[in-house]
């Protein structure tokens, strides 16, 4: 069987002739019926993909075919593409087509990526544990009884489970390197800014910013020289250039000052967790890098902060969520206002409602001084904290969870417990700075654990340096294909 963890791989494997674009892709659908029980995909392209499939490999004949060819892509549920659904996880959009394609897709597939389908989710990307979806739970491929991480949790099980090449999520609080770090893969959240988010649909419009989940960094540093880059489409976007990704993979890190922050090695820390990070320190510090302690004191109000500003722009972003405009509509309302009301109690999900009343609270008359504009002046702080520490460090590292994944069912009875899960990755999103997830080791029972890489803001090159070293270092077998696939 030929290895396709990687685009590196793949693109050799058809320079050689020893497969094509179209038996790649069959290979990966066998492979989505094959790992059925997953339920990592809430739609799969066959028919589609296959006839892309077929396209590239006639442009890959006449020597036109772009970076990507051989590059097969499953997309997180909540980025929009003119085919097929975009259900982002919720009964209320079970029915929605969308008219139109998110700039990110349309610039991969302007490149020859082929797109097989679209992962499963957390509701409106709401969780960090892709068990609020409405197409149900997703199952981690390391551990079926383990969760994925979320909300970005089936394109994390997908790459996993060598379902794809690679996958695409979005990371509002740690959506895409949570995932990462309880699958076994490499995730990354780029800055804000760097990536469009023009048909990415909206939870907390200043903290949501899409990013690859994939098997090799050399595979993250493609998907996001294609993707990055201003879109007029997008008043977020930034009007900066584009550094060459791929050539920022090698080099030496002597001299480098990576700082390790107190804050995030203290209580409620696991003792494998702990273990796997010093031994990643003392890897950085054989390649003669420089560890720096360091201080981000108003760590401890990260995630107050973050539930009141990003549960205050999701009230905002899903009023549009109504029964009126589109996705599904309860019938036989005597009136409009029970029409909105019967439609969002039964097409939405308890987490999202959950979310959506605390966000309306904090902007209340009489609430909003208290909660939200304090909120505010915390993310102030926080912002100001990452800046002080980029006096004394080149580069953050800290754990990207404080656990490995927990059992499906054991947290969702107590939400305050699973936002917990996300106290290390929220920082990143409140200050837009770039992170990436990638695994450091395994816990005594076999599951992943990821170290996060935190850069200066737009300086995605040296987190990816930084990954591929400790690629080679702790994944040199591909250990993350721990199911019988790929």
């Amino acid at each position: 069987m030929h290895d396709f963890t990687n685009l590196h791989t793949i693109q050799q494997l058809l320079s050689d002739g020893a497969t094509n674009c179209p038996a790649l892709t069959t290979h990966y659908l066998a492979h989505i019926d094959e790992g059925a029980e997953l339920n990592a995909f809430i739609s799969v392209f066959k028919e589609r993909a296959l006839a892309q499939a077929e396209a590239i490999e006639r442009k890959r004949a006449q020597g036109t075919a772009g970076a990507l060819a051989g590059m097969v892509l499953a997309i997180k549920d909540n980025i929009v593409l003119d085919y097929g659904g975009t259900t982002c996880g919720s009964e209320i959009l079970r029915d929605f087509k969308a008219p139109y394609t998110a700039t990110v897709l349309q610039r991969l597939a302007d490149a020859d990526a082929i797109f097989i389908g679209k992962t499963n989710m957390d509701e409106f990307a709401m969780g960090s544990s892709t068990e609020n979806s409405a197409f149900g739970a997703v199952r981690n491929p390391v551990n079926r009884e383990r969760v994925p991480g979320g909300s970005s949790g089936g394109s994390a099980a997908a790459v996993a489970a060598g379902m794809c090449t690679a996958a695409l999520g979005s990371d509002t609080g740690g959506s895409i390197r949570q995932p990462a770090s309880f699958c076994g893969v490499i995730g990354l959240k780029p800055s804000y800014g760097r990536v469009s988010r023009y048909g990415l649909v909206a939870f907390a419009s200043s903290l949501d910013q899409i990013g690859p989940l994939t098997r090799s960094t050399a595979d993250a540093a493609a998907l996001l020289q294609v993707m990055a880059g201003h879109d007029p489409l997008d008043a977020t976007s930034a009007s900066l250039p584009v550094p060459d990704f791929s050539a920022t993979l090698e080099g030496g890190i002597a001299g480098m000052r990576i700082g390790i922050p107190k804050e995030y090695y203290e209580e409620g820390l696991e003792e494998p967790v702990r273990q796997a990070l010093s031994d990643t320190v003392r890897f950085f510090e054989e390649l003669q890098a420089v560890t720096v302690p360091v201080s981000l004191p108003h760590t401890p109000y990260s995630i107050a902060a973050y539930y009141i500003l990003a549960n205050a722009e999701a009230s905002a972003n899903l009023a549009r969520y109504d029964g009126a405009h589109y996705g599904v509509r309860a019938g036989q309302s005597p009136s409009l206002e029970e029409m909105y009301v019967n439609t969002r109690s039964r097409a939405l999900g308890a987490e999202v409602k959950r979310r959506i009343m605390l966000g309306t609270y904090v902007l209340s008359s009489g609430y909003y001084e208290a909660y939200y504009n304090k909120a505010q002046q915390v993310r102030t702080c926080i912002r100001a904290d990452f800046e002080k520490a980029w006096r004394q460090c080149d580069v953050l590292l800290t754990p990207t969870c404080p656990t490995t994944a927990f059992r499906i069912g054991e947290k969702v009875a107590d939400p305050l417990t699973m936002y917990l899960s996300d106290v290390y990755t929220v920082s990143v999103n409140l200050s837009g700075l770039p992170a990436l997830s990638i695994p450091c080791g395994r816990d005594t029972q076999g599951l992943p654990i990821g170290a996060q890489l935190i850069g200066r803001p737009f300086d995605e090159g040296t987190l990816l340096r930084l990954a591929h070293l400790m690629e080679r270092h702790f994944i040199p077998a591909r250990q993350v294909l721990t199911n019988g696939m790929g």
